[in-house]
């Protein structure tokens, strides 16, 4: 069995029609995924109401909502989007945003 290891940088992409997504790893409890949004794209808001979710700035500038809030991260930073809280991301810099995102999977 090999060890469970990707450099993100691997799984980088773009999607001119709509924001990139892949999924990096997957098990019962977790899922772990890479958004890439280009300049002007956007992840709508909406929510999940039984999940928690996080995002892991790697590059670029996202403006985040989450809830009534919308702030501007960058690098290095973690949002946290609770379980049934309304959230979404919009790239509305020069340059492509990457995220690192994890979600639990539904309880069945």
């Amino acid at each position: 069995m090999s060890i469970p290891i990707v450099h993100y940088r691997e799984r980088v992409g773009a999607n001119p029609e709509k924001f990139y997504k892949t999924t990096l790893f997957q098990a019962k409890h977790l899922m772990i995924g890479l958004n890439c949004l280009e300049p002007g794209q956007i992840q709508a808001v909406h929510d999940h109401a039984d999940q928690d979710k996080f995002y892991y700035v790697i590059e670029g500038t996202g403006h985040f909502t989450i809830g009534e809030d919308l702030s501007e991260v960058g690098p290095g930073h973690v949002v946290w989007a609770a379980a049934g809280i309304p959230h979404g991301v919009e790239n509305r810099g020069s340059e492509r945003l990457v995220i690192l995102m994890g979600i639990a999977p539904s309880p069945k």
